[in-house]
């Protein structure tokens, strides 16, 4: 397995401490009984353009420092729920770095990365509804009773609220990533303007 550098050590180890943060500076939207912050998953994702291994490093890093918070239990599952995701589109990612171009240019308006941006959050919040429903099976015997009902809770506010926050969250990340990567190297970003000059100057 490659062994990490001392940069992306520290890189990992910021996202880390900023995902941990964010719950609890970020203003969140709440549509009882769920809660939605926005930017809890921009570390995480920012993470991707690096490395599969970075983001399992940002995936456990923050289900640990969850776990040893007061936040409930069921948030720090769901966040070692993201290691799913976070390495599938890592891994993507890292075989396919075009995915953030347009025509040699990091736009927000980019079909490729928007499709992949939703393929990843339709995982994300797939799994974290299982896990999710898994917990409250386990808890209570039952998929609990919320208002509005199961389903709307499960599949309603976590599975297409989950999708929705996912998709916000990886835009923000994907439109300060860019920015950053005029300035420092991002493995992807750097790649994926290598490989349009090598097609360009074919």
């Amino acid at each position: 397995m490659k062994k990490m550098s001392v940069r992306e050590i520290t890189v990992g180890a910021l996202l880390i401490a900023l995902a941990i943060l964010i719950p609890n500076v970020m203003p969140k939207v709440v549509i009882g009984p769920a809660s939605f912050t926005l930017g809890s998953h921009v570390p995480l994702f920012i993470s991707m353009f690096f490395s599969p291994l970075l983001a399992v490093m940002v995936a456990i890093g923050t289900t640990v420092g969850f776990f040893m918070s007061s936040l409930p239990i069921v948030v720090t599952l769901r966040a070692a729920s993201h290691i799913v995701f976070a390495v599938l589109g890592a891994w993507y990612l890292q075989k396919h770095p075009e995915t953030v171009l347009t025509n040699g240019k990091f736009q927000l308006v980019n079909i490729k990365f928007q499709l992949f941006n939703l393929i990843v959050g339709l995982i994300h919040s797939a799994v974290e509804v299982l896990v999710v429903l898994a917990f409250n099976l386990v808890d209570l015997g039952n998929a609990g009773s919320y208002q509005g009902g199961a389903f709307y809770f499960f599949f309603v506010l976590m599975g297409v609220g989950g999708l929705i926050h996912s998709l916000v969250d990886y835009n923000i990340a994907y439109f300060v990533t860019a920015a950053v990567s005029k300035q420092f190297t991002i493995p992807v970003f750097t790649a994926a303007k290598n490989l349009f000059r090598k097609k360009s100057a074919a």
